[in-house]
């Protein structure tokens, strides 16, 4: 796999904190900065037709308005091009975002877990290497048969338990001193709400362990469809001070006989972008917002146009 977003994936209590200030109060919303005193977001997405020289990638994500990146294709092994990609990034005042390593580290035949937990390890060590903000995978799944599916097993103990000692060795093994490992919300797996992230951050008791949000994937339910704004607002209230980077999508209803979700192009669906955005921006150092599922380049200007268009209007900055 390389780092690109995962585009085509979709077809009991912890220890004792690590420190008083784990659980300590977020400041109040009222607190946040407002107007020209809010950071700048920094929006990304995938780039279509990639050129593969560091310089003129980085250059082509300017010249699409994006602040943000996916980590391009490199092998661990390709020092030289990693230290040109870092430098033509950071040149360009572009931020890589984050590795996506979508693999299942609970996977039933030990030889593939085996190998999927290098294979996050090696992803953590690149995002290390290259400045990207983290490395994110999902905490895996029981399903025998599709990667990233259901399965009852998927909300046991057994599964926070793995979840956690893999997090435990993946840190380990790397011992990074800047990008951060994380796990994906889902709806149907650990963690799938803001109070399971917050026992996983509790239980892996690691400094590099981190949040990688994404409030359409805790939406599994009528209440928090409707109610989609204070989930948001729950997210950033309690998991704020640990995010690091962010997914941008939006989520419609379709209407049958049982709850159906589909995720559509933000702006399409019932996502609140403007709480969504105006977190965002008050967080001191606001993490990357990475644009996703999207199949055509046209879709992602399109979405990047609805979000920009969101954030102006109510006084918000991209950069």
């Amino acid at each position: 796999m390389n780092c690109m977003p995962r585009r085509h994936f979709l077809g009991r209590a912890g220890a004792a904190l690590t420190g008083a200030c784990l659980l300590a109060p977020r400041p109040s919303r009222g607190a946040e900065p407002t107007g020209t005193d809010r950071p700048a977001l920094r929006l990304g997405a995938p780039v279509f037709d990639a050129p593969d020289d560091p310089e003129e990638l980085a250059r082509r994500h300017r010249e699409l308005g994006y602040g943000a990146a996916y980590c391009p294709g490199v092998a661990l092994t390709e020092t030289d091009r990693i230290r040109a990609l870092r430098e033509a990034f950071a040149k360009h005042d572009v931020v890589i975002a984050e590795v996506g390593r979508w693999v299942n580290l609970l996977d039933a035949d030990p030889d593939r877990r085996r190998a999927n937990l290098q294979t996050v390890i090696d992803g953590l060590a690149l995002a290390e290497a290259i400045g990207a903000r983290c490395c994110v995978d999902i905490a895996g799944s029981f399903n025998p048969e599709v990667w990233f599916g259901p399965h009852p097993g998927n909300l046991s103990p057994a599964f926070f338990d793995a979840a956690v000692e893999n997090a435990r060795r993946i840190i380990d093994a790397v011992k990074p001193q800047r990008a951060r490992f994380a796990y994906e919300m889902m709806g149907w797996a650990l963690p799938d709400s803001v109070a399971s992230y917050l026992d996983l951050i509790r239980a892996v008791d690691r400094p590099a362990f981190a949040v990688h949000l994404d409030p359409c994937n805790l939406v599994n339910s009528p209440a928090r469809f409707y109610r989609n704004a204070d989930l948001i607002n729950e997210c950033f209230d309690k998991l704020g001070r640990w995010i690091v980077s962010c997914h941008a999508k939006d989520l419609a209803w379709e209407v049958e006989m049982n709850i159906h979700f589909r995720e559509v192009q933000p702006g399409l669906g019932a996502l609140d972008y403007a709480t969504y955005l105006r977190r965002l921006a008050g967080l001191p150092e606001p993490p990357p917002l990475m644009i996703e599922h999207l199949q055509k380049a046209g879709e992602y200007a399109a979405a990047a146009k609805h979000i920009r268009q969101v954030g102006t209007e109510i006084g918000l900055r991209f950069k």
